[in-house]
């Protein structure tokens, strides 16, 4: 079976006005990246924030997503990935299927179980224990399947009420569904109900910081492949794979240097050219490395953070075709 081409990715969540969000995905399209994704959290800076090491994200997703869809023609636009803990679900896929319609088919559905509990603490939100949230995810994923498919929905599950009506708006073709994470059970479910699955960091502790890094090794990363087979059985050949490269150093880019990575990560210069969430190096390394990985792992679907956009262009440049 040949090798799946290369799709790009820029995940953005600094923006901090209408003409920057505008101007983003414009670059985006231009620089050739097939989408553009924003993650899905609500708090402000604060102590909440503070003691999880993760970044502010100023702008909502739902609505980012629908202006990003409106000043491209092109371009992909979606999550990675909305919370279902954070959404009701029958309003989610019915937001959903109207950014499929309004977006003219350029919309990507992400979804993923939560994780993050201190956020849902300070938003006074229930944090129930990971086996009820991939449940209500994977209710929630049955819901939107429904939904999209234009008949009356039904479903009865223990986290998930929707039952006596048709969804709307109706749509001719439903979007690509991405499910992501890194622990066992989120992986096989992804294996088993997505069209792409997202390998990420096991943030099981909530807290991005060493224990996401060693979650996240080549030998851990082939273990979670693993589960993503075992859950996607005969299917497997036809899902995408998608990863997220978090530590980003392209030679004489404006970015961050290997030295500033490996401070980051204390992954030491080997380590953190071999590690699946990082590219660093020249454009013509990091595309041999790409490539490696997209034969080892079958990873051909990868995402980059907004700060690397113009660093990492010539990569998607010489990949992706664009």
């Amino acid at each position: 079976m040949s090798a799946r081409p290369f799709r790009f990715a820029c995940q953005a969540y600094r923006s901090t006005s209408a003409r920057h969000w505008r101007e983003l995905a414009r670059r985006v399209e231009a620089l050739g990246y097939a989408s553009l994704q924003v993650p899905d959290h609500y708090i402000g800076p604060g102590p909440a924030l503070d003691s999880t090491g993760h970044s502010v994200q100023v702008l909502a997703a739902v609505p980012a997503i629908a202006m990003a869809a409106a000043v491209t023609s092109t371009l992909e636009v979606g999550a990675r990935v909305l919370c279902t803990g954070y959404h009701h679900p029958v309003v989610l896929a019915k937001e959903a299927a109207t950014l499929q319609l309004l977006s003219e088919g350029r919309f990507q559905l992400g979804l993923g179980a939560g994780w993050l509990a201190a956020e849902y603490d300070a938003m006074g939100v229930p944090f129930p224990s990971a086996a009820e949230r991939i449940d209500r995810l994977e209710e929630t994923l049955e819901l939107v399947r429904q939904s999209f498919a234009g008949g009356p929905v039904d479903v009865r599950g223990e986290h998930v009420h929707a039952t006596g009506f048709t969804a709307v708006p109706a749509i001719e073709r439903p979007p690509p569904i991405m499910v992501g994470g890194g622990a066992p059970r989120v992986l096989r479910l992804a294996g088993a109900r997505a069209d792409i699955v997202s390998v990420n960091f096991n943030n099981a502790s909530g807290v991005l910081g060493p224990d996401s890094v060693a979650s996240s090794t080549a030998e851990q990363t082939r273990r979670k492949l693993d589960w993503v087979r075992s859950g996607a059985g005969e299917r497997f050949g036809g899902l995408t794979l998608e990863i997220a490269a978090y530590f980003v150093a392209v030679d004489s880019g404006k970015g961050p240097g290997a030295e500033a990575l490996t401070a980051r990560t204390g992954l030491d210069a080997e380590r953190l050219r071999e590690f699946p969430h990082a590219l660093v190096g020249s454009v013509d390394a990091i595309c041999e490395e790409l490539e490696r990985r997209r034969a080892e792992y079958g990873f051909s679907y990868v995402t980059v953070g907004e700060a690397v956009l113009d660093d990492f262009a010539p990569v998607v440049a010489r990949l992706s075709g664009r």
